[in-house]
């Protein structure tokens, strides 16, 4: 049996690392395998995508596509997923269910903006649940199995027509 002071990695599994500017016998010494002179003898460069002053790549390329800076980002749970919460203990179905509770029992990581509740997977328990926002499935989802479902996102005021 190998005993814990013992243990080594197999013979030529490892290398050990070059040891670099350590006189002229080794090799590497004086510029170290660098060159001479130059940016790219120095420490710190950073020339990656640098293409000798022609126009670069990546800025060549168009522009495609739009982040929308003010866009929200949910917190996306599952019907599988409270199910499956209830099954194994973590939420009383019996109480009221909302972004606090389902972050105490481990189904969502943090709020974000908000919880928005998708359809996927079949939901047995009757449940009392409040979240910003529902797809159709999940809401009738909810209704079917005797449940409630509140949102708490404000519609936005209908466009009222001119005649």
């Amino acid at each position: 049996m190998t005993k814990l002071n013992e243990l080594a990695p197999r013979e030529g599994s490892t290398k050990n690392r070059m040891r670099v500017g350590r006189g002229p016998g080794s090799g590497k010494g004086k510029t170290a395998g660098r060159g001479v002179k130059g940016q790219k003898a120095r420490s710190g460069v950073a020339i990656a995508g640098f293409e000798g002053g022609q126009m670069p790549l990546h800025m060549r390329m168009p522009k495609r596509g739009f982040n929308n800076i003010h866009r929200k980002d949910f917190a996306e749970v599952n019907l599988w997923r409270l199910e499956q919460a209830i099954a194994a203990g973590k939420l009383d179905a019996k109480k009221a269910i909302d972004a606090e509770v389902l972050i105490a029992a481990g189904v969502i990581r943090r709020k974000l903006d908000g919880v928005k509740l998708l359809g996927k997977g079949e939901l047995s328990t009757k449940l009392d649940i409040t979240v910003y926002s529902a797809t159709a499935t999940a809401r009738a989802a909810v209704e079917k199995a005797g449940g409630t479902l509140t949102t708490t996102k404000k519609e936005a005021p209908a466009a009222e027509a001119d005649a």
